[in-house]
């Protein structure tokens, strides 16, 4: 999973990337002058794969994991509609953006903090990004969709007939996100990463004398900010950039005298989950114990194509327990004579925190 963060310069997204990742990039230039992102690589904190290693001892422990990548806009880009092709490239990669808000007062910043301003002005960027693209695949679709063969025309036509219906709601000022795609309709334009169609958490940056007031904004914010696929979380960034450079227990003294409940590492990654709607299944033994990302909705089948593409080709059953069955247990031998080790088809809907082990034929 990627999540890119963007945000206007003296928002902070540098300061909240080296608080998501333990970084130490450089922040309070002007970051529009690095033409490079900040990319870092971040284990996803999850207890039940420290549990299960503890129950196997294995060779290998292995987390699931979290790229995030920092983008550089320049000051008044957004405002004045010249964000750089490039820089919007770099966040249509993104499974989902981060879009960092300045919500705390700064002397050398050259106007106040309005969060909602700044993100309502990166919002209207990535808007008319989108109906740029749009207008240039609907003047090719005039004359490339008329050939070709009958399916490959009839293709063309659904494609130029959602995209005439998807630019009136982006030029009024609409995510697509917003616009209520169908399943179909969210595979016909997935080759085009829409930023408009991303889901979004919005983080309001503060400062640590706004710390009791974190449970309001975020309530506000999300009032405030009412689309689908988005949230909103606040933090003290610099607090935040700080505790992730301590050690978990002097970390975890400086979070009580805050009146800080979790890291931000954790808690933003759990929100870009549910936004993404991602959940975690795992594989355990003694040579690894190994936390995997899947969809939710997604099948047993699924679960082996995330592991192998090998094992999905080869699916014969998978075995599968949950987390607290096995724990209980104390063993997959113990849990087999329990009767708690079930067998399973290829359709069998996985859920959050099973333990599988796909059965496949290596033949197939």
């Amino acid at each position: 999973m990627q999540v890119t963060i963007v945000g206007l310069p003296g928002s902070g997204k540098t300061t909240v990337f080296n608080a998501l990742t333990g970084g130490h990039a450089e922040t309070g230039g002007f970051s529009g002058g690095r033409a490079a992102p900040n990319v870092s690589v971040v284990k996803v904190p999850d207890e039940r794969v420290d549990r299960l290693a503890a129950l196997f001892n294995p060779k290998k422990t292995t987390y699931a994991d979290v790229t995030y990548v920092d983008v550089a806009i320049p000051a008044g880009a957004a405002r004045e509609g010249t964000v750089n092709p490039d820089v919007l490239a770099q966040i249509r990669n993104a499974d989902a953006l981060l879009h960092v808000a300045r919500a705390f007062d700064d002397p050398a910043a050259a106007t106040a903090a309005d969060p909602w301003r700044d993100v309502d002005d990166l919002d209207l960027e990535f808007t008319v990004a989108d109906l740029t693209v749009i207008e240039k695949r609907l003047e090719k679709l005039k004359t490339q969709g008329r050939h070709g063969s009958q399916s490959e025309r009839e293709l063309a036509q659904r494609e130029e007939e959602l995209l005439l219906r998807v630019e009136p709601h982006l030029s009024e000022g609409k995510p697509i996100r917003s616009f209520g795609l169908t399943a179909d309709e969210e595979f016909l334009l997935r080759g085009y990463r829409f930023l408009t169609q991303k889901p979004v958490l919005v983080v309001l940056t503060i400062d640590d004398g706004r710390l009791p007031e974190v449970t309001a904004l975020e309530a506000a914010g999300r009032e405030r900010y009412r689309e689908p696929q988005t949230d909103v979380a606040a933090l003290a960034g610099k607090i935040e950039a700080e505790l992730a450079e301590l050690p978990d227990e002097d970390a975890r003294l400086f979070m009580d005298d805050l009146g800080i409940a979790e890291p931000s590492r954790g808690r933003v990654i759990r929100l870009t989950y549910d936004l993404l709607g991602l959940f975690s299944f795992f594989t355990a033994g003694e040579d690894e114990c190994r936390a995997w990302t899947l969809r939710i909705g997604s099948s047993a089948v699924d679960a082996a194509g995330a592991i192998h593409s090998d094992l999905a080709r080869g699916f014969i059953r998978a075995q599968v327990i949950g987390l607290e069955e096995l724990l209980e247990a104390g063993s997959m031998a113990e849990a087999r004579k329990r009767g708690t080790l079930r067998q399973e088809g290829r359709v069998y809907p996985v859920q959050d925190g099973d333990i599988l082990e796909i059965l496949f034929n290596v033949a197939r």
